[in-house]
């Protein structure tokens, strides 16, 4: 039976509680931003709280725990000190949080029982346990994620979901929690999960607070896609298709029929149809489709412009031709999305 969390009261300037202790495993041929993005998240936090709201202690402990010896040596070269060494680290005390770096070096950890046996121990004496990108490797191998849905980068979803079958591997999230288990998609996601676990612990405010001053998103939530439209798609090579596609994500609204776009790049309909096909790597009318679904969802997560202002703006022509699209590319639709993820005091969209 899975454990309730709670989350933890919101930080105040005046708060006496004790810190939160953040743990981080990490391993040689780890990669090095799986490790210093959520750290660097949660560090600047605590910056933030005492510079701007005069808290007098720290809201998270960091501590950079490694699965072999205390110098980890990341997969892009760079050394980094740990804090301490398994199994002994964390020996007495409890950790709030657990995260598992990705990278290279992982599917060789996922082999050690002696870091499977630690990481299990660990489990349900931490509020949260989270894998940065391929760390959910780890925790599937533990066992931990077995009967929950669970991310990872998008390359290695399929291998994640044929060594463990009673995982329920998605492909598309950011990141997603089940329970008081969090996974997240590749490399930078690990940022935006950190961001997530700061605003269940201080609150909103703070999360975009540090969130602008590391120049991320303020709220890229965690069911969107690991992919825009644009990256989702190949970039085409030759100009006059490379440039559309720039125009087509600019101009979402706009008439993104076959013959108006063969028009704009002077090319006869057949001809454009197989040459953004062979370019892109999808049809125009799909492309399109997702260029719409991918600005319509902006306008539902930052806007309080109704379903049908949103669907016509945005050339789907109804509400009910908007759903369609959702949920062929999104499978849910736009009133569920709003409401899982509409930013707070969402603008009305300038008549």
């Amino acid at each position: 039976m899975k454990r309730a969390h709670q989350r933890p009261p919101r930080a105040r300037p005046d708060s006496r509680e004790p810190p939160l202790r953040i743990a981080l495993l990490a391993f040689d041929d780890a990669q090095i931003l799986d490790i210093t993005g959520p750290l660097e998240v949660f560090g600047r936090a605590s910056r933030w709280l005492r510079e701007e709201r005069g808290a007098t202690g720290e809201r998270y402990v960091l501590e950079l725990l490694s699965a072999h010896g205390p110098v980890l040596r990341s997969s892009s070269g760079l050394r980094l000190v740990a804090d301490g060494v398994l199994p002994r680290a964390g020996r007495g005390a409890t950790f709030d949080t657990l995260l598992i770096a990705g990278g290279r070096g992982v599917h060789q950890v996922a082999e050690d029982a002696r870091v499977l046996t630690w990481v299990r121990n660990q489990a349900p004496r931490v509020r949260r346990l989270a894998s940065v990108c391929t760390g959910a490797f780890v925790l599937a191998a533990a066992g931990l994620l077995d009967g929950r849905r669970a991310v990872t980068h998008w390359s290695e979803c399929d291998r994640l979901a044929k060594l463990h079958p009673a995982v329920r591997v998605e492909q598309d999230p950011i990141y997603l929690r089940d329970g008081h288990v969090y996974t997240s998609a590749g490399v930078t996601a690990g940022m935006d999960l950190a961001l997530a676990l700061v605003e269940e612990d201080c609150g909103r405010d703070i999360a975009m607070a540090v969130a602008r001053e590391l120049v991320l998103f303020l709220r890229r939530p965690g069911g969107q896609s690991q992919f825009s439209a644009q990256l989702s798609a190949q970039t085409a090579e030759r100009e006059p298709l490379r440039d559309l596609q720039a125009w087509m994500v600019d101009h979402p609204g706009d008439d993104l029929r076959i013959p108006a776009l063969a028009r704009r790049v002077a090319m006869s309909e057949r001809h454009f149809r197989r040459a953004f096909t062979a370019e892109v790597g999808l049809p125009p009318a799909r492309f399109a489709e997702q260029v719409r679904v991918e600005a319509a969802r902006r306008a539902l997560e930052e806007t309080s412009d109704g379903v049908d202002a949103i669907a016509a703006r945005l050339g789907f022509g109804t509400s009910e031709s908007m759903r369609r699209a959702f949920n062929r590319v999104l499978r849910t639709s736009p009133t569920t999305y709003r409401e899982r993820f509409r930013a707070a005091q969402p603008r009305r969209h300038p008549e």
